[in-house]
């Protein structure tokens, strides 16, 4: 594994990111209870909300407004917009400036079909004349700095990433972040971080890099490959809220933290119940505010690093196909009851713990 990279921390505008490590946005995951998850834990320098329309944040829709919602010792902090409109855009920077944001992200990589259908997210990679003036729109719009996070490129043969950041950092841009994929790949493809590191040797402005990055190994193999300036970290972090702690750790030449079953356990049911309380103002029916809050956690769970621990695999099948919300708090209690007990030498803590046979619907 190389060295850690020449600079722990990057600069966008006046404002320094220290770490140089992003949680990306991610829609249905980087919520504020997430975000405050992965700040508690620590290790990140800059959080990013779920990515909404310019134009419904400019009308100010309400279920877009509690989307973009942060807590005010969130800093700094990015909100990201999409849309293809650069008046909405502007309008909706407006908004997000106003609330208190310390950056607005411009959506130029989500490979949905429901954002590239309307010509945002990475469909944007297509139209360059539309994309600058984007961002020269929103430029012009606030003070804040502005970003924009692309993919290498629409398909394989238009891969044009450092052409079209090029262009964004002649319009205002003040950092870009680019995920190696295109959007032709969507989640798979093999790795070809190029496009990062020519963009990285093009432009004067931070270039962030992400992509499979989900330990400090990938982090490394990131920074050696590509000479970015900092990391944006995505569903590694589902996987390991701890990753930016253990990626910083290696930074700055400290000793890798050590996450055990304990501490595991209070971070989940810690999510379930902050979850829970936000959800609240959303669905005052109890029963429908734990069926949203389970599928939520079981979103977690189908991705958290379970498999790493000791049977880990059993708890994660039993919560996947719990009903009930109590149901699923309460194989995470016997789960972590079990795992406390074997991490301090019962090596027949986990005799009989087995999931069922589940079906299909079960």
């Amino acid at each position: 594994m190389s060295g850690p990279p020449r600079s722990t921390s990057f600069r966008i505008g006046e404002h320094v990111i220290a770490p140089g490590l992003v949680l990306s946005p991610m829609e249905g995951v980087t919520d504020l209870t997430f975000r405050r998850l992965v700040r508690q834990i620590g290790g990140v320098g800059l959080t990013v909300t779920e990515f909404v329309p310019g134009a419904a944040v400019a009308r100010g829709d309400k279920k877009m407004m509690q989307l973009v919602e942060f807590d005010t010792d969130e800093w700094p902090v990015s909100v990201q917009l999409y849309g293809k409109d650069p008046r909405a855009m502007a309008e909706g920077a407006k908004v997000i400036q106003d609330m208190g944001a310390t950056f607005c992200d411009i959506n130029m990589g989500c490979p949905s079909k429901k954002v590239c259908k309307s010509s945002g997210g990475s469909a944007l990679m297509k139209d360059v004349e539309t994309a600058t003036a984007i961002v020269r729109a929103v430029v012009a719009a606030v003070d804040i700095p502005v970003t924009v996070k692309m993919r290498s490129g629409f398909d394989a043969g238009r891969r044009n990433a450092p052409e079209l950041a090029w262009a964004c950092q002649e319009e205002g841009a003040a950092a870009v972040a680019i995920h190696w994929r295109t959007r032709e790949d969507k989640y798979s493809g093999t790795r070809a971080v190029d496009k990062i590191a020519e963009t990285k040797a093009k432009l004067s402005i931070p270039v962030l890099a992400n992509g499979d990055v989900v330990d400090v190994e990938s982090a490394a193999a990131m920074y050696r490959d590509t000479d970015c300036d900092g990391l944006l970290i995505g569903r590694g972090a589902i996987r390991d809220p701890w990753i930016f702690r253990r990626i910083e750790a290696w930074m700055t030449g400290q000793p890798q933290p050590t996450v055990d079953g304990a501490e595991k356990r209070r971070a989940m049911l810690q999510y379930v119940e902050e979850l829970r309380a936000r959800m609240s103002r959303t669905f005052p029916d109890t029963r429908k505010l734990d069926r949203a809050v389970l599928g939520r956690f079981k979103m977690l769970t189908k991705y958290f690093a379970l498999r790493q621990l000791h049977e880990g695999r059993v708890l994660r099948q039993l919560v996947l196909h719990s009903q009930e919300l109590p149901v699923a708090i309460e194989h995470v209690e016997a789960y972590f009851e079990r795992l406390v007990r074997f991490e301090a030498g019962d090596e027949s803590a986990f005799e009989g713990y087995t999931a069922p046979a589940f079906s299909r619907t079960g």
